[in-house]
Order: C-alpha cells, then sequence, then structure tokens
C-alpha cells in the first residue's frame, strides 16, 4: 500500500493528537498555520507535520480531517473549495466537528460540488495518548474508506448510517457532558454565594457519589476551554430546533459558556 497522505486542519489539542497518532503509524500527515498561533506552530513540529502554505497542497492528499470549533467547519469547507475543486485526485472530506447534522449536510453541498467524497464524523473522547484513540464514528455513504485510518491507531466506527448520523450521535453525547458540566458549575456556584456550598457537597456525595466524582474531575477543568464550548452549544440548539424547551437550555449554557470565557485565560486551540 502506498503511504497514506492525509491533511489536518488545525492542530489544535485534537487535531494534533490524531495526527501525531497517524504519524507514527507512518502516514503523512500535513497542514497550514494560517491565521494559527504559536502553540498550534509548536503542537505540529512536535508531531511530526508537514507544514504547507499553499491550500493546493492541502487538497492534494488521499484524507482531508476537518478538527476545528464548530464555529469554523462551514469556512474552511468554503475556504478549501476551490482547491478541492481544481484538484486533479480527489480527496475524502471528513468533517469531524461538533455541528449539528443541518450544518453537516451543508458542508456536505459544499464539498460534494467540488467532485469530493464527504463523510460525516464525530469524535467521542480525549485526544489520543497511549494506546488509548477516541472513538471516531463515521456516517454517510463513502465512510467505510475512512475506516482505513483504524490501521494507524485510530478507533473510527462506520455507524453505516446516513449523513447527519455521526454529527447527531456526537451532539447527543456532549449535550449529556457539557451540559451536565454547565449545569453543575452554575449550581455550585449558586450555592456558594448562598453559603450552602459545603451542605450541598455533603449532600450530593451521600446521595450521587458518581456524580459528585465526575463533576469534581470535570468543572474545575473547564473554565479554560469554556470558549470553545459556545458554538458547540449553539449547535446543540440547533439539533434540538424547536422539540419542545430543549433547544433554550443549551442557548442558556452557551451564555454561561461565554460569561466564563470572558473571565479566565483560555486553552490555546488555534
Amino acid at each position: 500500500m502506498d503511504e497514506l497522505s492525509i491533511a489536518i486542519v488545525a492542530a489544535g489539542e485534537m487535531g494534533a493528537a490524531i495526527g501525531a497518532r497517524l504519524t507514527e503509524r507512518g502516514a503523512a500527515v500535513r497542514t497550514s498555520l494560517a491565521g494559527r498561533s504559536r502553540a498550534t506552530a509548536e503542537r505540529a513540529a512536535q508531531a511530526g507535520f508537514e507544514i504547507v502554505t499553499d491550500d493546493a497542497e492541502l487538497a492534494d492528499v488521499d484524507i482531508v480531517l476537518s478538527v476545528l470549533p464548530p464555529g469554523e467547519a462551514v469556512a474552511l469547507a468554503l475556504r478549501l473549495h476551490g482547491p478541492l475543486a481544481s484538484a486533479k485526485l480527489k480527496p475524502i472530506y471528513v468533517d469531524c466537528n461538533a455541528i449539528a447534522p443541518q450544518t453537516s449536510a451543508r458542508v456536505e453541498e459544499i464539498i460534494r460540488t467540488t467532485g469530493c467524497a464527504f463523510v460525516d464524523a464525530g469524535i467521542v473522547g480525549s485526544p489520543p495518548r497511549g494506546d488509548d484513540s477516541p472513538r471516531i464514528y463515521v456516517a454517510g455513504s463513502d465512510a467505510a474508506a475512512v475506516c482505513e485510518l483504524a490501521k494507524f491507531g485510530l478507533d473510527v466506527r462506520d455507524m453505516r448510517a446516513a449523513t447527519g448520523a455521526a454529527s447527531a450521535l456526537k451532539l447527543a453525547y456532549a449535550g449529556v457532558t457539557k451540559g451536565l458540566t454547565a449545569i453543575g458549575a452554575v449550581t455550585r456556584a449558586a450555592a456558594e454565594r448562598n453559603g450552602v456550598a459545603e451542605a450541598l457537597r455533603a449532600e450530593v456525595l451521600a446521595s450521587q457519589p458518581e456524580l459528585t466524582d465526575w463533576l469534581d474531575r470535570q468543572v474545575p477543568k473547564m473554565p479554560p476551554k469554556a470558549y470553545r464550548w459556545v458554538a458547540e452549544m449553539e449547535e446543540i440548539a440547533a439539533f434540538l430546533g424547536d422539540e419542545g424547551a430543549g433547544s433554550g437550555i443549551y442557548d442558556g449554557a452557551a451564555r454561561f459558556y461565554e460569561r466564563v470565557a470572558r473571565t479566565v485565560e483560555p486553552v490555546p486551540l488555534r
């Protein structure tokens, strides 16, 4: 088999870790640093990425992985539309972002007009480390081709479903985990303001010990990441649509994370 070539945009925490796993197992990975930070450049170098300056070089690969904050997913597809349309050998474009199925359909529409195949993907779990890999769920008519990445140490799972299924699963899962983090943080802060923080902790620890352990891990890690979760909560609200009052919960969570983001130094993703 010829060396598999992959473009990853961008080398954030997840993208760099996925790319490092791929390079360790023999794939050739490249990225662009256009508009990205020094931290991203350092991560890309440590992961062994080839740095390219022309988007045409991003399109000259076997697979393009879009791994971005959800608010940037459509913009990247538009940015790469011309280079992908001009590419002689069409790569598979895999959108791995936490976006609503409706947004995934918009990205697919852009990509399909270039002649490239499109795969809807959702990443569930932490960046690869050691022998562990997040679950990368893939959906759509071309999803099986992306399962080739399993040979490079990634846990890729074909849902055998239509485009949008992977995005739906990702957002449903994030709605539980990041939604619960928001609820835990808000209620703990309210308890602190009202002088009952210790009593609340004692009661939850007695009646819901597993929940206490989970919140003790997740809430302290949240503030530096909050700015990245604003658009994700908005995508979950769009995913839920007007079904009952559910979307309002996540619009509220987005505004909460927005407020938190203004008070802390963010963990650089770019």
